[in-house]
């Protein structure tokens, strides 16, 4: 059996575990986490998913978008991905948390209890390539122009988003749950 994700309730409480692809083929609700990483000059780090993802793939996305490991606490989670994907790691923040649901053509359904976490970092990544096909700094205003032009560039959750964290957009990462 493949990759375990954590079940949880719409209060984010574990009611089980999943096998990752039944999960998403059942539409079964899980903990997720999200990354967006921020330089000193205020420019988000965004990835271009690799082409063999299992859904998305190709599209660009925040920072790192994947989920803590059962018995993993979400904490540990954020900074074992970031390295995993990104090959870096920085301090992060928790910021906020929501949860989507969107079915995609494939026939999987990603419906989420994503937990939002920012950081600040100013080196060169080393992207795992099983994971990213490309990545870049964009400004806050040029990443607005290039939504709004051309949204199905980006994936559903980063776009959900996009609105929910718009009060930190160019500030440094809050200071609250760092982990």
């Amino acid at each position: 059996m493949g990759e375990k994700v954590i079940l949880v309730d719409r209060k984010d409480r574990q009611v089980g575990m999943g096998e990752k692809l039944e999960t998403h083929l059942k539409g079964r609700l899980h903990r997720a986490l999200s990354i967006f990483v921020f330089n000193s000059k205020g420019e988000l780090m965004l990835q271009r998913r690799a082409l063999g993802k299992y859904h998305c793939g190709g599209l660009w996305s925040n920072t790192v978008c994947s989920h803590p490991r059962p018995g993993e606490k979400i904490g540990k989670a954020v900074h074992r991905r970031l390295k995993e994907e990104l090959g870096f790691d920085t301090p992060l923040h928790e910021v906020f948390s929501f949860i989507y649901r969107v079915k995609f053509a494939n026939g999987l359904t990603e419906y989420e209890f994503d937990h939002f976490f920012f950081g600040r970092f100013d080196g060169k990544p080393k992207p795992n390539p099983k994971e990213v096909c490309d990545w870049k700094w964009i400004s806050l205003k040029d990443l607005r122009k290039d939504v709004k032009a051309h949204p199905k560039k980006y994936t559903y959750w980063f776009m959900k988003a996009l609105p929910r964290f718009k009060k930190y957009l160019g500030k440094s990462a809050p200071q609250r749950s760092k982990v």
